[in-house]
């Protein structure tokens, strides 16, 4: 009985820990899009254009409240907090911000992907010619480093392309890679999406969601292929070098692994 008590504070202290993790993440995408708007939007960034620039900043403030929503909903810890009046005020306030937020985000990601697409063909002699002229090459979706005496010599000799409108470089190879993980945000955001509407039908209906076995094998399928793409990404950007979104996507299946883990308890036949 001993252990058992330990194994389940050691696990609490671990969730936790994920959710501080996750928590933290708006920072350093914050940190990391700041930087990169610097190039994308060398003009400035106008109100309009901020979902645009800021969309993964944005989007992972909107899970981290919705994730604590779900943590509220389905947590039997919590469920003398959940039965409080001003509690269910609040949660719907949040569930109601926190879904516009991330569709908000979802077209972000689509917007910021239609820019990327949107290159040209850039014709001169000697790329080193334009350092210190205000010129950027690509390193990743949100890095474009400023051209220098040293960098510019990896686009020597090679086709360029340049971002309509702004002042990034790279070859067609390293455009076609932006892009790909461009897409691949799109993809994640959208099945993140599916996810949650899902999740939401088996914290509305309960138990009852799980008296038809067929309704139940269908979402647990789909839900089962849902989340076979979000790894798949998760995979992609670790291959691709993409630190903190392979990162960053990791600690949402953890987390959501704890979301699923309480809706096992949901779906349990209740005793008396």
């Amino acid at each position: 009985m001993k252990k058992t008590s330990i194994s389940l504070y050691v696990f609490q202290v671990f969730k936790c820990l994920v959710y501080i993790l996750l928590t933290a993440n708006i920072f350093f995408f914050y940190q990391e899009e700041s930087l990169a708007v610097k190039s994308t939007f060398s003009q400035g960034i106008s109100i309009t254009d901020i979902i645009q620039g800021f969309a993964a900043t944005l989007d992972t403030a909107a899970w981290v409240m919705l994730l604590f929503l779900f943590e509220l909903n389905t947590s039997e810890y919590l469920k003398r907090l959940n039965s409080l009046n001003n509690a269910f005020i609040a949660k719907n306030f949040i569930r109601i911000f926190s879904y516009g937020l991330i569709c908000y985000a979802f077209f972000g990601y689509l917007l910021k992907y239609i820019l990327l697409i949107n290159i040209e063909p850039f014709f001169i002699e000697d790329v080193c010619s334009l350092v210190d002229q205000g010129y950027y090459l690509i390193e990743n979706l949100d890095e474009y480093p400023l051209m220098t005496a040293s960098n510019c010599l990896a686009l020597s000799n090679n086709p360029l392309f340049v971002l309509s409108g702004q002042a990034i470089l790279g070859t067609k190879s390293d455009w076609q890679a932006i892009q790909n993980l461009g897409l691949v945000d799109i993809i994640n955001s959208g099945t993140w999406i599916l996810i949650v509407m899902i999740i939401e039908l088996e914290v509305l209906f309960g138990s009852k969601l799980f008296t038809t076995r067929l309704k139940f094998l269908n979402l647990k399928i789909l839900k089962t292929i849902l989340y076979l793409i979000l790894f798949s990404a998760a995979a992609f950007w670790g291959f691709k070098g993409d630190f903190l979104d392979f990162w960053d996507a990791f600690l949402w299946l953890v987390a959501f692994f704890f979301i699923e883990l309480n809706l096992l308890k949901i779906g349990q036949p209740q005793t008396n």
